[in-house]
């Protein structure tokens, strides 16, 4: 962070399109900040294009005004049910409004609009490092005005609500997840007031859509360290409201001594794993790609997280009580992939692909881990490779995070294992694994060949043929597939009707 004084930022701002929304504002008499994220972000010195300018007055017609004066090049957006207005020009976006105090009803988040001054609109900003101001008007130009000290906030590294925190979250409880979404982000701390008025107010997020809060868990989930993020959401409460299944993994049962781990901080290990940038100590075989795009048909890291954040979803539901074991979790892989759509629809995440990526990785989890734990054989990896297909990699990825044990010697036995599982799995996608794992009798030419409709016999006969490529028994070819095909039919009472 860096400190800046008036005339540092007028330096700063000495831009033409600050110029031009100052002579806007001056032409028609009116008073004009530039507010908000970009304030913030000059003094954490970094870039933004996030540009959002208070009037006090009529933010419409300065925006109307600076149209007039940029011609034919800028683009202007007017939006009078909200009092708002946007002008594009070149790259340059800029978000107009007037000042404003708002009041709020309980059951709502949508306010009650007033006209203000800089002060009202300053009072209701989420947070006080996005309360600030900079003048524009040409007499005051690069003028702070900060009544909350929202640059000593910056300083301090604290994210603190204005005016009082109850009051700023009871209004919009969407703030609530900003907050833990700005503190992650910014890697600061949340006013203990603030925190507290947090775990008083949880409940009022109720209120909010999914679709909100889904755009706020997605950043957190983005951010550099997303596992901070989550530990506020859970001492806060806001997680048992927003994912109450990852929230009731945060336990740990003892039963004659003996103790399982806390899923819970497991989770998040395995997330910030996942997070983690793709290098690695030289020597080291646990590479990950979490800030790479997943080399899947989905892509993108925010998948791969998410299905780093819900892979041991289903152990609550799964855990048993062995006296000759101790704790298992058996199929909670399986449980926790039946668990995923209906977390997604809940949180309104998008139900196609992604979801789809995210429930295949959760299910399959544990099938590398599988191998890894005893011989590595092409059978096994050859089984695993088709079921994963072109998500193998993040799968592998995925994986390879879960290991988050702090026995070194148990680790590296696990990195090796893995290491052995990637080359087989090299090997094979340089052979060509989709020519040679799916059978070149298919069941369309079953069906025929025994005038069966769908059934389970179809599905039963290509799982065989399956099977047996898959299990090297037979080479891939037509000849030794038809020999096995007609005695498995012999077997189940089937005859060919071709000759």
């Amino acid at each position: 962070m860096k400190l800046y004084s008036d005339d540092e930022l007028a330096e700063i701002l000495d831009q033409p399109i600050f110029h031009q929304i100052s002579t806007a504002a001056d032409h028609l008499g009116v008073e004009c900040y530039v507010v908000g994220g970009y304030v913030r972000d000059i003094f954490l010195e970094r870039p933004s294009n996030d540009i959002d300018v208070v009037v006090v007055g009529s933010g419409i017609e300065v925006a109307q005004e600076l149209k007039r004066m940029l011609g034919r090049k800028a683009h202007l957006s007017v939006f009078k049910n909200f009092g708002t207005a946007q002008v594009k020009f070149n790259d340059t976006e800029v978000e107009f409004v007037g000042a404003r105090r708002e009041s709020y009803s309980h059951d709502s988040r949508k306010p009650i609009v007033e006209d203000g001054t800089l002060e009202d609109d300053q009072n209701r900003r989420d947070f006080t490092i996005n309360a600030m101001a900079i003048c524009l008007n040409r007499d005051r130009f690069g003028e702070l005005v900060d009544p909350f000290n929202g640059l000593a906030d910056l300083e301090d590294g604290i994210v603190a609500t204005p005016l009082e925190p109850d009051i700023t979250f009871s209004d919009d409880p969407l703030r609530m997840m900003r907050c833990i979404r700005f503190a992650t982000q910014l890697n600061f701390q949340i006013e203990d007031e603030t925190f507290e008025a947090l775990e008083r107010m949880a409940p009022r997020l109720k209120i909010v859509s999914g679709e909100r809060i889904e755009v706020e868990l997605n950043k957190i989930i983005l951010s550099p360290h997303p596992s901070k993020g989550f530990v506020d959401l859970q001492r806060s409460g806001l997680l048992n409201i927003i994912l109450p299944e990852l929230a009731a993994l945060d336990i740990v049962e003892q039963k004659n001594g003996r103790a399982h781990k806390n899923n819970f901080y497991h989770t998040l290990e395995v997330l910030e794993n996942v997070a983690a940038p793709p290098s690695s100590p030289e020597g080291d075989t646990n590479v990950l790609h979490g800030n790479e795009a997943p080399s899947g048909a989905v892509g993108g890291a925010l998948w791969l997280r998410w299905a780093a954040l819900l892979h041991d979803i289903g152990k609550t539901k799964s855990k048993r009580w062995e006296p000759a074991i101790g704790w298992t979790f058996h199929n909670h892989n399986y449980i926790g992939a039946k668990m995923v759509p209906d977390i997604f629809r809940r949180l309104k995440l998008p139900m196609g692909a992604e979801m789809k990526y995210v429930q295949k990785l959760v299910d399959l989890h544990m099938r590398p881990q599988a191998i890894a734990d005893s011989e590595v054989t092409d059978s096994a990896v050859r089984r695993l490779l088709n079921d994963a297909g072109d998500d193998i990699d993040d799968l592998m990825t995925l994986c390879e995070a879960d290991i988050t044990s702090k026995n070194e010697v148990k680790k590296k036995i696990f990195l090796e294992n893995f290491r052995m599982v990637r080359e087989k799995l090299a090997d094979l996608k340089v052979k060509d694994y989709k020519r040679l794992l799916q059978p070149v009798i298919d069941g369309n030419e079953i069906m025929l060949m025994f005038g069966l409709q769908p059934s389970r016999e179809v599905g039963t006969l290509k799982q065989y043929l399956k099977d047996a490529v898959l299990d090297n028994r037979v080479e891939n070819e037509r000849e030794p597939l038809m020999q096995l095909l007609m005695e498995k039919a012999r077997q189940m009472g089937l005859q060919c009707r071709q000759s």
